[in-house]
């Protein structure tokens, strides 16, 4: 398959959930993937997305958060890049699944689940911008 590459901005707003899920249901079907790829796609970019809204912002400002999808033959990378505080996600702990509901802290396992279904994430901080960079092999439809 040729190199696919979209690329699409969303504002520092949940009410663009909507249209972060939208837009990878429109390309999962555009490049053909399982619905289990496009569920694992939309589940990273909704935490990810929704995270950087929550914490990643110490003004009432507007501000863009920019995502790109670059397919190459069995290969999804996802950029996401935000101009909020530097946060590394690949530093927070591994949640404890041994902590009985009540003692469990919350946080963290939104980002557990991303480690998990990835192949790859990488995280640099570039000109005040937090850059993500995650990759997975991707399964066609049959």
């Amino acid at each position: 398959m040729a190199k696919k590459y979209y690329s699409f901005e969303l504002k520092n707003d949940l009410s663009e959930l909507e249209q972060l899920c939208q837009t990878c249901e429109e390309i999962g079907r555009d490049i053909n993937i399982s619905d289990k790829t496009i569920f694992e796609m939309n589940l990273a970019l909704d935490e990810l997305f929704t995270n950087i809204i929550s914490y990643g912002f110490n003004d009432q400002q507007e501000h863009t958060i920019k995502i790109n999808i670059t397919i190459e033959g069995d290969q999804l990378q996802m950029r996401i890049e935000d101009d909020g505080v530097p946060f590394n996600p690949m530093e927070s702990k591994t949640p404890d699944f041994q902590c009985g509901i009540e003692e469990c802290k919350i946080g963290g396992l939104g980002i557990h689940l991303i480690r998990k279904m990835m192949d790859d994430v990488q995280y640099k901080r570039v000109s005040d911008k937090n850059i993500l960079l995650l990759r997975r092999k991707i399964k066609k439809k049959d």
